[in-house]
């Protein structure tokens, strides 16, 4: 069970870009939990990053080796925080797709640091939650600049 939720139903097993499998498995689960009240769909998603601390921590024992690029429950909740502040459209759903995952490549300050430094499901998990943050930020100033819809 453990494995069926770090690899995101398996899309962690895809061989090029698991992480991009990872956050397509997100977008569904977004369009889902956007119907929510926002209370309840912030709510959801902190239940759903601790979960994940936990689920990565036990994966990277059973894959046994650090951050595997098999756990893509990183990227799931990433893109779940990176929608968190936007108005759903289909446009902020494949900008904020592409925002979190440059962000969550690039991973600027302190991404990287959250990544190095956070010990076992934690490191794994809140890199992508840090990314996930900087997207929202930057889905919330191109809405702003009137490029996205509000």
């Amino acid at each position: 069970m453990t494995k069926i939720a770090a690899t995101a139903l398996g899309a962690g097993y895809c061989p090029v870009a698991p992480g991009t499998a990872g956050t397509v498995v997100a977008v569904p689960i977004y369009l889902v939990l956007i119907h929510q009240p926002r209370w309840l769909y912030v709510l959801t998603v902190v239940t759903a990053t601790v979960l994940a601390c936990r689920v990565a921590d036990r994966a990277e024992a059973l894959f046994g080796r650090r951050d595997p690029p098999q756990i893509v429950i990183d990227e799931v909740v990433g893109y779940l925080w990176t929608m968190v502040a936007i108005a759903p459209s289909w446009a902020s759903v494949v900008a904020g797709f592409f925002v979190f995952r440059l962000l969550d490549i690039l991973k600027p300050f302190p991404v990287d640091w959250a990544q190095r430094r956070l010990p076992g499901g934690v490191g794994v998990v809140m890199d992508d939650v840090a990314a996930g943050l900087y997207g929202a930020l930057t889905l919330m100033i191109l809405v702003l600049l009137g490029v996205l819809p509000s």
